[in-house]
């Protein structure tokens, strides 16, 4: 039995590699997978079922199923056994699927939410000078309070770097659980927001809430935004949350980590495959942390670093997720 389970555990461990050999570059997959609240991997029974998987997300399929063995009826083991082989195959697999990973194109998405903002003009600027694509979540109700703000806000939609995006008409005023126990009140208020700033993309972020609804993929937060979340959802909306965000001081507006942290977490998040798709890492930050120039510098350090260490590529989350 142990001669089994170990010529088993062989075998899965070189199929990835006979893939890698066979298969380079990135594929844009939508294969499903109905959980979201735990990553868990793909474990083989035998063999005949390990077949070498194809470009079409199967690393993030085999990363994500649950761990599966055969039981010999015949010559049992124990149920302590059966569980140390079952941990010893994750840990393989788990190993075995971030090394493919590893060798595949990575993707960062720089979101900036509540636009426009007296940050926005810098933020424009700023991937202008970059040349790096950034995603903005407006909010309609600043678009409308000043000439200045106005302007700012067709600077983003006129930059061909710059996707906008539904972030609400009015943020909720701030006032998130009044405003989703409302759900048919809060879908309104998407939608003011969807015509009065001409927004082309049926993707959104839900004001306060991480929460992501999305293709095979739903997760929540806070149950109070669910409903509205899945109104939108049902009605050709895309939820979008963050899997890493650069906090901002609620009183000065200044970034309160240092670029250092913000990398090093990317890092960490996009190292680990822990974010909510393997090889992508979504950043929310907000359009008034950058609206000196202290501010602006920080993130053209967190540019520069990335661009200098890293080989992540700059993505639109219209294109979110890239899965192999």
């Amino acid at each position: 039995m142990r001669n089994g389970v170990k010529s088993l555990f062989t075998f899965g461990g070189v199929f990835y590699l006979m893939w890698l050999a066979s298969c380079s570059g990135s594929m844009d997959s939508r294969a499903a997978n109905p959980s979201q609240d735990s990553l868990k991997l793909a474990v083989v029974s035998d063999s005949k079922t390990d077949t070498l998987p194809s470009c079409t997300g199967s690393l993030t399929k085999r990363w994500r199923e649950p761990v599966h063995l055969m039981v010999d009826t015949v010559n049992p083991i124990s149920k302590d056994s059966l569980a140390k082989a079952i941990r010893l195959e994750r840990r393989r697999v788990r190993d075995s699927v971030r090394l493919a990973l590893d060798q595949l194109p990575k993707h960062i998405y720089f979101t900036f939410d509540d636009g426009p903002l007296r940050g926005s003009k810098a933020i424009d600027s700023i991937a202008k000078a970059r040349k790096i694509k950034i995603n903005a979540f407006l909010v309609g109700k600043h678009a409308f309070m000043s000439k200045g703000l106005k302007r700012d806000y067709q600077k983003y939609y006129d930059n061909p770097l710059v996707e906008c995006y539904n972030h609400s008409y009015t943020h909720g005023n701030n006032k998130f659980t009044t405003f989703y126990s409302n759900a048919v009140g809060a879908y309104n208020d998407f939608e003011k927001n969807e015509t009065d700033l001409k927004l082309q993309h049926k993707i959104i972020r839900l004001p306060g809430r991480n929460i992501w609804i999305y293709d095979d993929i739903r997760r929540i937060d806070l149950q109070s935004g669910a409903s509205t979340a899945d109104m939108l959802y049902t009605n050709g909306y895309k939820i979008f949350g963050w899997d890493v965000e650069w906090k901002i001081h609620g009183l000065t507006g200044k970034p309160i980590q240092s670029v250092h942290e913000i990398y090093t977490r990317i890092r960490n998040y996009m190292n680990n495959k822990s974010s909510m798709e393997p090889n992508n890492v979504v950043l929310l930050m907000h359009d008034d942390m950058f609206q000196n120039k202290k501010g602006q510098q920080l993130l053209s350090s967190l540019i520069d670093t990335i661009q200098t260490h890293t080989d992540y590529r700059f993505e639109f989350m219209q294109d979110y997720p890239f899965r192999y």
